[in-house]
């Protein structure tokens, strides 16, 4: 497995050099939402109205955080669980969306979507919020500031680590790595 350093934006080149299980340090601009966010610019896909940003190669992390001290760009940022963006996720890897960023695991719906567009699933390590969020240099909220923590957010973040947990191919780690394990262990 490779550690791989990308920068923003998430080309479907890019995207689809990347292999499960490959660590990597990404930097650039990231968008966070979660599924009330989510749900919201599904609406106004469907309804043709503007974007809060343009998902053309873009990276979403699922990802509600805490407010930010003094000095710091965001409190603690871990990422939530990705299942509940699973009925949306699909027409936004359609409308471009490279990145997913996230814990858990995914729908065969949204792991075709990647397939099909050539689009990756991150994974960020949960109950590592406040390391995280030191990664996070600037934070913006953009859109739906009603939605609190939700709320649509643009990050510029320097090397967060990450592990592409499904890659454009659909190759699962959470799969490979179990069985890795079990074989291990006979």
């Amino acid at each position: 497995m490779a550690t791989v350093r990308i920068e923003t934006p998430l080309t479907e080149e890019k995207a689809r050099a990347l292999k499960s299980g490959d660590s990597v340090l990404l930097s650039g601009t990231v968008y966070t939402a979660r599924d009330a966010a989510h749900k919201r610019i599904v609406e106004a896909m469907n309804a043709g109205t503007p974007l809060p940003f343009d998902p053309e190669n873009s990276i979403v992390y699922f990802v509600g955080p805490t407010p930010a001290k003094p000095g710091q760009a965001i409190g603690s940022a871990g990422p939530t669980t990705s299942y509940r963006m699973d009925a949306y996720s699909p027409a936004l890897i359609a409308a471009g969306q490279k990145g997913m960023i996230g814990k858990g695991k995914r729908s065969e719906e949204v792991v075709n979507a990647m397939k099909k567009h050539g689009a990756v699933y991150f994974g960020a390590i949960g109950g590592a919020g406040a390391l995280l969020s030191k990664c996070v240099e600037k934070a913006e909220v953009i859109a739906y500031d009603d939605l609190g923590a939700e709320a649509v957010r643009r990050l510029t973040v320097k090397d967060l680590p990450l592990t592409v947990v499904i890659d454009s191919e659909g190759n699962n780690l959470y799969e490979t790595g179990r069985k890795a394990y079990l074989a291990s262990r006979k």
